[in-house]
């Protein structure tokens, strides 16, 4: 891997290619066969390296369409750009579209959808911990940054997951579930040589759901670093994609 940057570097596992629409911002990764499908949005890292490429076109993340298609699963994976702590409003908002935009397809059981987040997206969980549809069956992070670093500009409570984790479900306004209703299954993979800055927003985080007693299905890649599953391409990394790939479906 010396040499390449991130965003050209392969995916850790090899699945067939999947038949991949473009519709604008976004790209749906859609599975062989008819019926009507489980579908995932996932939600690639922000912000990107000013210089790379749509990461619609990244190996990694046309990886992880490839790999939900395999199993199945209609995926879409919108572009998103951040510049600053404000165009989070505008990549929410994105996410939420394309999860409906999924909803809407023919191809897809409206009923059984799943969001998938990855690196410093995870600050977008916030949203689906406070007010999770009932429609929104699971939730996975991946390496996920779960609080803003130290020295950003102000960043808006709302984009603090920690801090909805820290809600009663149901606590949100507006929120699309009945009183004592469940969340939705938290699948988080952690890295074990996770950067300095990251790690303890993922400590906070589990500490949180532990003693709040929400469900958090823990997938632990000790010899990973931020990034593992383009970066490590070792059977540990293979292994914990495809687990949280698995757990997310089951």
């Amino acid at each position: 891997m010396m040499g390449t940057v991130f965003w050209e570097s392969p995916f850790v596992l090899d699945p067939p290619p999947a038949a991949v629409e473009r519709h604008g911002d976004v790209d749906l990764h859609v599975p062989a066969g008819d019926g009507r499908h489980p579908a995932v949005v996932v939600v690639h890292g922000v912000p990107g390296p000013p210089e790379a490429p749509d990461a619609r076109d990244w190996p990694l993340y046309r990886g992880y369409g490839a790999l939900l298609a395999e199993a199945g699963v209609l995926t879409a994976i919108p572009r998103l750009t951040v510049a600053s702590p404000d165009d989070l409003y505008t990549v929410a908002a994105r996410v939420a579209a394309a999860a409906e935009m999924l909803r809407a397809d023919p191809r897809v059981d409206a009923d059984r959808l799943g969001l998938w987040f990855f690196s410093g997206a995870g600050l977008l969980l916030g949203d689906w911990l406070r007010d999770p549809p009932a429609w929104l069956r699971g939730v996975a992070a991946t390496y996920p940054l779960l609080a803003p670093l130290p020295g950003w500009p102000p960043v808006d409570p709302r984009f603090r997951p920690i801090d909805a984790l820290d809600l009663p479900a149901g606590a949100g306004v507006g929120a699309a579930r009945t009183e004592g209703a469940a969340r939705p299954t938290l699948v988080l993979t952690r890295a074990g040589r996770e950067r300095p800055e990251v790690a303890p927003t993922i400590e906070a985080f589990t500490a949180v759901a532990q003693r709040r007693g929400i469900p958090l299905c823990v997938v632990d890649v000790p010899n990973g670093q931020h990034g593992f599953d383009a970066l490590d391409h070792t059977e540990e990394s293979r292994d914990a994609v495809r687990t949280a790939r698995d757990t997310l479906l089951t």
